[in-house]
C-alpha cells in the first residue's frame, strides 16, 4: 500500500525509481508463478503425449497378434493337408497337435456344419457344441472371425482343466479398487478365431476354431513392454509397464509388487475404471499402480460384440521425470532473477538522464496553470524521445487558442447535426408506424379468411348431402347444383388467395379436404414397382376417418418419401405395414409407416431429420426427411420416429383436421 502511495504522490524522480524498482519487486514473482505454472503444464504434457503413442503402439502390436493368430488358423484352413486328413480321424488329431503346438493355440477344433467338435488335438470329440460362440456363427455362414471372447470357469474346463488352472488368479485387495466380493478371477481372456473350410469343389464342410488365453500370458506383455520400453526409451532411472486387464483385474502384467512378484490379481483404481470401462474412454494421466505414481495410458478392450471387457495398459515410472522438471524449473527461475537484477542496476543509471529533462516540462506545466501562457519549456537534452515530447509540449501550447475557436465551430455544426437527426427520427417513427398498420391489415385479412372457410365447409358439406338424397330426382337441377359447386370452389380460391396475399411464404400450394385412405391407395402405385422388386410385401390398415385439410400433392410426397425410404431399409425383402388412425386431441390423423428393416443406429436417431444427413452417401443427399418435415410442419403437423436397430422402423405423420399454419419467424397460427 505505502509503495501505491509513493506512485502516486511522490516526485517525478521518485516515481521513477520506483517504477524501475517495480519489476524485481512485484513483476518477478509473478513471472516466476507463471513460468512454474505453464512449465509443469508442457512437462506433464508432453509426458501424456509420450505414453499415448506408447499405447498406440502397444494396441497395434496387439492387433499383428491378433491378425497373426487368423492368418495361423485360414492358413491351415485353406490347406491341402487339412482336406487330405478330414475323414482319418487320428490323422486329423495329430495334425490339429502339431499345429496348436506351433502356433501357440490353447485349444484348435474342427467343427462339423453344426457346430459340433468333430476333431480335437487330444482325439476326442466329446465336448459342449461351439455353435452359441458369435465368432463361430459368422463362420458356420462362410465368414472368418477373430474376436477377444471371456470364457468362464465351466467353458475353460471343458476345453481342459489345466486351462482352467492358467486362468484362475487369487484377486489382491487394492487401495481405491471398487469394491468386488469375489476372491479369485476364474474367468479366462481368449483369442478365439474361426475359419470356414471348403472341400476342393468350394463346398463349406466345417470349421475350423482356434483359440489362446491371455490369463498369465507373460510373453505377451514382456514383448510390449521390450517393443514400447527398448533401451534408452526411458532415461533417468524410469521404468515401464505394460498390464492386460480382464474387468478391472491384472491378468497379465510386468508391474511388481514390494516382494518383486508380478502384480497379478491386483486391480485398477475405482476413477480408473469408472472413465475406462463404464465409460469407454482412454485414460491419458498420472495414476498410483499398485504401489507408486505412473504416467499411465488405459484404453477399453472390447470383445466380437463391442462390449468391454478389459484393459490394456502401459505407463512408466514418474518420478525420475518429475526429479529432472524441477531441478530444470529450478535453474530457470535462477537465471530469470539473476537477469532481472541486471536489469535493474541498468535501469536506474540510465534513468538519470530522464529525471532533469521531466522535471523541466513539469515546471512549464505549472507556470501554464498559473496563468503564463506564453511558459514554454525550450531545447533540453536527455535523449531523442525526450527532446521531442518536450517539443510537442510546445508545440500543444502554441495551438492551444487555434483549438478553442475549432471547438466553438464544432459545437455550432453539432447543434446542426442534433436538429437534422431529430428530422431523421420523426420521419422514421412515422414509418414504423405505416409499418404496424399494414401489419394489422394482413392480420385482418388472415382472420376473415378463416372465417369464410367455416361457412364454405357446411354449403359444401349440405351441398353434396342434397345430391345424395336428391339421387335421380336432382337431374332436373343438376346444372344448378353443378353451378353451386362451381362457385363454392371459386370461394374457396379466393380464401386461398387471401391466405396466400396475409402470409405468401407459407403457402406452396392448393389446400383442398382430404381422406387419408385414399391418398394412401393412390400412392400405392408409384412405389409398387420397387416394392416387388425388392420382395417386400405391403399391409394396408386405413382406419382413420377423419378428414384433414392439406395439400394433396404435398401429402402424397412425404408419404412417397416414407415408402422409398422403408424400402431402401429392406434390400432383402420384409414388411412395410401402412396405417391411419384417428387422435382426438388435437383432432387429427396419425399415418404410420412401418418397416421390418435393418433399423437406424441410436448414434443416428436424433440426426435423420437434420438437412444433408445422410448414411447413403452413394445414393442420398440427405434432404428428403428435412424437407417432408417442413412440409408437414407448414400445417401445423409432425413427424415423428421410433426405431430398433435388427428389427425395424416406424415413421409416423401426425396431421391436423384443420391445419395451423406456421409462419418462418413466428409461432402456429390457425
Amino acid at each position: 500500500m505505502r509503495f501505491l502511495v509513493s506512485l502516486r504522490r511522490g516526485s517525478v524522480r521518485t516515481r521513477l525509481v520506483l517504477l524501475v524498482l517495480a519489476p524485481p519487486l512485484l513483476m518477478l514473482p509473478l513471472m516466476i508463478s507463471l513460468m512454474v505454472h505453464w512449465g509443469n503444464s508442457a512437462y506433464d504434457q508432453l509426458l501424456i503425449y509420450k505414453v499415448n503413442a506408447e499405447l498406440t503402439i502397444a494396441r497395434q502390436y496387439f492387433d499383428r497378434v491378433l491378425d497373426s493368430q487368423r492368418q495361423a488358423v485360414a492358413g491351415l484352413a485353406a490347406s491341402g493337408r487339412l482336406r487330405s486328413v478330414l475323414d482319418q480321424p487320428e490323422k486329423l488329431s495329430a495334425l490339429l497337435r502339431a499345429q496348436a503346438e506351433g502356433e501357440h493355440f490353447d485349444y484348435l477344433y474342427v467343427l462339423d456344419a453344426h457346430g459340433k467338435v468333430r476333431a480335437a488335438p487330444d482325439g476326442t470329440a466329446d465336448r459342449p457344441p461351439r455353435g452359441g460362440w458369435p465368432v463361430v456363427r459368422a463362420a458356420l455362414e462362410g465368414d472368418a472371425r477373430i474376436a477377444l471372447s471371456v470364457f468362464d470357469a465351466a467353458q475353460l474346463e471343458a476345453i481342459g482343466p489345466p486351462l482352467l488352472e492358467r486362468a484362475r488368479l487369487v484377486i489382491v485387495p487394492t487401495p481405491n479398487a471398487r469394491p468386488d466380493p469375489r476372491g479369485e478371477e476364474d474367468r479366462g481372456m481368449v483369442i478365439q478365431v474361426a475359419v470356414p473350410i471348403f472341400d476342393a469343389q468350394g463346398e463349406q464342410v466345417g470349421v475350423l476354431e482356434g483359440g489362446r488365453l491371455l490369463n498369465r500370458n507373460l510373453d505377451f506383455v514382456d514383448t510390449i513392454n521390450d517393443l514400447v520400453y527398448n533401451d534408452g526409451a526411458l532415461p533417468l532411472g524410469s521404468r515401464g509397464t505394460a498390464t492386460l486387464f480382464l474387468d478391472d483385474v491384472r491378468i497379465a502384467t510386468n508391474v511388481r509388487m514390494f516382494g518383486g512378484d508380478r502384480a497379478l490379481g491386483t486391480r485398477v483404481s475405482a476413477a480408473v475404471r469408472h472413465r475406462v470401462l463404464d465409460n469407454g474412454e482412454r485414460w491419458l494421466d498420472r495414476a498410483f499402480v499398485v504401489n507408486d505414481w505412473y504416467v499411465s495410458a488405459y484404453e477399453p478392450v472390447v470383445d466380437g460384440d463391442g462390449r468391454r471387457i478389459g484393459m490394456l495398459y502401459v505407463g512408466f515410472l514418474e518420478a525420475p521425470f518429475r526429479a529432472v522438471k524441477q531441478n530444470i524449473l529450478a535453474a530457470l527461475i535462477g537465471l530469470f532473477a539473476l537477469i532481472m537484477a541486471t536489469g535493474v542496476v541498468l535501469s536506474l543509471r540510465g534513468a538519470r538522464g530522464i529525471f532533469r529533462p521531466i522535471e523541466r516540462m513539469d515546471a512549464t506545466i505549472g507556470a501554464v496553470e498559473r496563468g503564463d501562457a506564453a511558459a514554454r519549456t525550450g531545447p533540453v537534452e536527455g535523449g531523442e524521445e525526450i527532446a521531442r515530447l518536450a517539443s510537442h509540449l510546445d508545440t500543444l501550447l502554441d495551438t492551444v487558442a487555434a483549438r478553442e475557436i475549432e471547438l466553438k465551430q464544432l459545437n455550432a455544426d453539432l447543434d446542426q447535426k442534433v436538429v437534422e437527426r431529430t428530422a431523421e427520427l420523426r420521419e422514421a417513427q412515422l414509418q414504423l408506424v405505416r409499418s404496424e398498420k399494414l401489419a394489422a391489415i394482413g392480420q385482418l385479412t388472415a382472420g376473415v379468411a378463416h372465417e369464410i372457410n367455416n361457412p364454405i365447409a357446411v354449403m359444401q358439406g349440405n351441398l353434396d348431402l342434397m345430391r345424395q338424397l336428391l339421387g335421380s330426382a336432382g337431374d332436373g337441377v343438376r346444372t344448378e347444383i353443378r353451378l353451386l359447386d362451381e362457385q363454392i370452389n371459386r370461394i374457396r380460391v379466393i380464401v386461398t388467395k387471401l391466405l396466400q396475399y396475409a402470409r405468401p411464404g407459407e403457402f406452396a400450394g392448393y389446400v383442398t379436404e382430404l381422406d387419408t385412405a385414399a391418398v394412401l391407395h393412390d400412392t400405392l402405385p408409384l412405389v409398387q414397382h420397387q416394392a416387388r422388386k425388392s420382395g417386400v410385401g405391403i399391409v394396408l390398415d386405413t382406419r382413420a376417418g377423419t378428414p384433414v385439410r392439406l395439400n394433396r400433392e404435398e401429402l402424397q410426397q412425404v408419404l412417397v418419401n416414407l415408402i422409398v425410404n422403408a424400402l431402401h431399409a429392406m434390400p432383402d425383402g420384409g414388411t412395410l405395414t401402412l396405417s391411419t388412425s384417428d387422435v382426438a386431441d388435437p383432432a387429427g390423423v396419425r399415418i404410420d409407416v412401418r418397416d421390418t428393416g435393418h433399423g437406424i443406429a441410436p448414434e443416428h436417431l436424433g440426426r435423420v431429420f437434420d438437412p444433408f444427413f445422410t448414411t447413403k452417401r452413394s445414393e442420398g443427399t440427405g434432404l428428403g426427411l428435412s424437407v417432408s418435415l417442413g412440409l408437414i410442419e407448414r400445417y401445423g403437423g409432425t413427424i415423428t420416429v421410433v426405431s430398433t436397430p435388427g428389427v425395424g422402423t416406424c415413421f409416423s405423420v401426425h396431421l391436423l383436421a384443420e391445419p395451423q399454419f406456421r409462419a418462418a419467424d413466428g409461432p402456429a397460427h390457425a
